[in-house]
């Protein structure tokens, strides 16, 4: 048969194709160049060409007299009309595998919008946990309707124009079969139903805005930006779905004595040279309160000091981090004449050759 290309050809697969893999490549060539898709020049034809390829090597034993016998030795063997695919039938073969064209199903319920707040906490609840009220503002089912959107005492009738499925099935003949479009309804919009008498109170929107107050447990050891969810405190579902989450984002509050580091608290312990020199003992301010620290003799500036377990709790393990304590030796800013005498009496005792070696000052962690 002049002209006629070879069906393996037009639908791009070898002949020990398996049915699955011709299935396959039918299905992309189909809807590649379906008419209500492809509108250029010659996809009806291509469409046409496809389909009786498929129709052809989808029969086991009309494939076989095709692989056998070729385009005329089959038509011969089967008689006239092998070559004719059954064009009432192709609408259907489309649907079953496209499920019809711009098929779209009946609104699904639908979870509610989650929310998200910010909450600020201040150092110490950060460490130890706390318990905050957030006032939020939600969307939720209408009090007086609960969420039907029709006047109390009446409901919502069916809707006319789709029978109630929400959808508008609209089925169309054309030379290459049956094809059906499914499309939602414009009356009522996908619901299935119409709202003869709406709520007075939401208006037949079946939601309304209320004002809570939310109890937020915050746990011990969170840390700046941390973000706590809270299931199902979110807006309201829509056709009884779910409602959304709450997530709320913690902002740390700046401390006056002390800064985060990880888990770790750093804080900068000031002395004079007198008590850097001789050595001392002082009260360190925690977050639990005050500890004693022991500051040894020949002490130098950048030197740290570590109390144990006086640190943030881990937020997903047990025990507590550490409180680095960092010295910082300061120098006077203003003397009296008997400090300044006193001064100049060691700094003749002490002589230019009396100072600590860079290797030798004591300087990291305690």
């Amino acid at each position: 048969m002049p002209g006629k290309r070879d069906y393996y050809e037009v639908l791009g697969v070898e002949r020990t194709c398996t049915d699955e893999e011709l299935k396959r490549a039918f299905r992309k060539l189909a809807f590649k160049y379906h008419p209500d898709h492809n509108h250029g020049d010659g996809a009806e034809e291509r469409f046409k060409e496809i389909n009786e390829a498929y129709q052809v090597l989808c029969d086991p034993e009309k494939r076989a007299a095709y692989d056998r016998f070729g385009h005329e030795g089959a038509e011969a063997y089967f008689g006239r009309g092998f070559g004719d695919f059954n064009v009432g039938g192709l609408g259907d073969i489309f649907e079953a595998f496209f499920g019809g064209m711009g098929t779209t199903t009946r609104q699904a319920p639908r979870k509610g919008t989650d929310l998200h707040y910010q909450a600020e906490i201040t150092f110490a609840e950060a460490a130890f946990g706390c318990e905050k009220n957030l006032d939020i503002s939600r969307t939720e089912n209408c009090t007086l309707c609960h969420g039907i959107g029709s006047k109390p005492g009446s409901q919502p009738s069916q809707c006319p124009n789709c029978n109630g499925t929400g959808q508008i099935r609209r089925t169309q003949q054309t030379l290459f079969g049956r094809f059906v479009n499914t499309s939602t309804c414009s009356r009522c919009h996908g619901e299935g139903s119409i709202i003869n008498e709406p709520c007075p109170q939401c208006r037949g929107i079946g939601r309304e805005k209320k004002s809570r107050s939310i109890l937020v447990k915050i746990p011990a050891g969170v840390d700046d930006g941390n973000r706590l969810r809270l299931s199902g405190e979110g807006d309201v579902g829509t056709r009884g779905g779910p409602p959304g989450d709450l997530y709320v984002t913690l902002l740390l509050q700046e401390h006056e004595l002390f800064t985060r580091d990880g888990d770790d608290i750093r804080y900068e312990l000031t002395l004079n040279f007198a008590q850097a020199a001789l050595g001392t003992e002082v009260e360190v301010p925690t977050i639990d309160g005050t500890s004693k620290l022991k500051i040894p003799a020949s002490s130098q500036t950048g030197t740290v000091y570590r109390l144990k377990g006086k640190g943030f709790p881990h937020l997903h393990r047990r025990g507590r981090a550490d409180q680095l304590v960092s010295l910082f030796v300061a120098t006077p800013e203003s003397l009296s004449d008997k400090q300044r005498q006193l001064l100049r009496e060691l700094e003749e005792s002490l002589g230019p050759d009396n100072l600590p070696h860079p290797e030798n000052r004591k300087k990291g962690s305690r």
